[in-house]
Formats: C-alpha cells, structure tokens, sequence
C-alpha cells in the first residue's frame, strides 16, 4: 500500500465514516451500519475498499467478521504526513531562531543606548 491509495480510500466522506467508526476497536459490519444512516451491503462495500487499501484488516469472530484499523496500513500515510510536520516545526524554529535574534540585537541596543545616557548624564552633573 501507498500513502496515495490510503489517501483516496478515505477520500470519500461515508467510508471515512465507516473508518473512524473503528478507532475504538474492533466491531462488526451490523454494529457500523447501526451507527450510520448507510446499509450493512453498503458499509461491507466499504470496509472491502478500505481493506484493499490497507486500512483495515478483518478476523472471524464466531459467525461474523469483525474489522478492525490495521496500524501496518497507516504507517506509511503517517510517515508520508509526518515529511509536512517536520518541515513546518523546522519552519517554525527557524523563525524561533530568527525572532530571538532580533530581540537580542534589540536588548543589545537598548542596553548600549541605556548605558550611554547614563554616562552622558554622569558626565553632565559632575
């Protein structure tokens, strides 16, 4: 699986439903379509594509399938997600980085602009 497949399969706002409808655990194709105003066929056609895509996994329990989110399948669209927010926080520190220099080279002056008036008032009164 790729991180573009997993894309399109939760590209569609009913089977992302499905989808989220699993991030409590493990639960039956009747349970997730009590839940949604879809049908048990619908909702089984779901769970297909989004096993398809790796999302998903599905065991026997008893006379039933029970889905679950399978973790293998999201870990290469978190590691595809993860480039954007390691580019933003490094994004981020460098403005850190930036803005704290400025504000040193500020206090700098300030303190050298401070320093001087005070000697310029010494040198005044005495």
């Amino acid at each position: 699986m790729t991180y573009d497949v997993a894309l399109i399969a939760l590209a569609d706002p009913t089977r992302r439903q499905v989808f989220e409808a699993l991030r409590a655990g493990p639960k039956s194709v009747g349970v997730i379509a009590a839940r949604l105003p879809v049908s048990r066929p619908a909702v089984s056609q779901h769970l297909k594509l989004l096993r398809e895509a790796g999302l998903v996994g599905d065991r026997p329990q008893g006379t039933r399938r029970v889905y679950f989110i399978d973790p293998r399948g999201l870990r290469e669209l978190r590691v595809w997600l993860d480039q954007f927010w390691n580019q933003s926080l490094s994004a981020f520190a460098a403005e850190v980085e930036k803005q704290s220099d400025e504000g040193r080279k500020r206090n700098d002056r300030y303190r050298s602009d401070r320093a001087s008036a005070q000697k310029h008032r010494r040198k005044g009164s005495s």
